[in-house]
């Protein structure tokens, strides 16, 4: 099926491209076919279902602390919430919990609708546990080397401390087998996302497929 993801600008992430207001992308089935202004793209392919979303349009970004958040967090279900809270629990907290390679499981599912909630297509650092692996594989999302330890605390947003350059999986320029993975913001442009940080994601989209949305 082909679709036209429309937003208010659309940023590829990559310097020789400038951004584009009114800007889409045209998904063919999992993979990108198409990028550029929303009239040109609707012309192309007036078949094409459309979604319009508000913001700013975006590579998908790598959070760096996948072995920190997945393997050194554990985030509770809702329904442990009167007793455990609904933060991820760390330190003598995550000690303190009967953990089995299910509980990991599924602490990690749960991490990883997080992560998507904050425009997450990738986690970087080595997974040990399988059922986390698991758990990641089957999000879609893909594991990346990581080159040394990352500054600052662990934290949900791929953004903080950094620019969105520094955040990304890819640019947005369409090659033959390219998957369409992005992620949409409601901010008006870069600096306002820097500013606001990857919490103000509205929708994750992974190999074509819209895995987060929060309206």
């Amino acid at each position: 099926m082909l679709t036209i993801h429309a937003a208010d600008l659309l940023v590829l992430g990559d310097p020789r491209h400038p951004s584009v207001p009114g800007g889409a992308v045209l998904v063919d089935g999992r993979e990108f076919a198409a990028a550029g202004p929303f009239e040109e793209l609707a012309a192309l392919r007036p078949a094409a279902r459309v979604r319009r979303w508000p913001g700013l349009l975006t590579p998908g970004l790598v959070n760096p602390y996948g072995p920190e958040l997945l393997e050194g967090a554990y985030h509770p279900d809702p329904r442990e919430a009167a007793e455990l809270g609904t933060e991820p629990l760390t330190g003598e907290a995550l000690a303190a919990l009967p953990m089995t390679e299910s509980r990991w499981g599924a602490s990690a599912r749960r991490g990883v609708q997080r992560m998507l909630a904050h425009g997450t297509v990738a986690v970087a650092g080595t997974l040990r546990r399988p059922a986390v692996v698991d758990a990641v594989n089957r999000a879609g999302l893909s594991l990346e080397e990581r080159f040394g330890d990352p500054a600052g605390p662990p934290t949900l947003d791929p953004l903080a401390g950094r620019t969105l350059a520094e955040a990304i999986l890819m640019p947005l320029v369409p090659e033959a087998g390219m998957p369409a993975t992005f992620a949409v913001f409601d901010a008006e442009n870069e600096a306002t996302l820097t500013a606001k940080g990857a919490s103000s994601c509205v929708a994750t989209v992974v190999g074509g497929r819209l895995l987060y949305r929060s309206r």
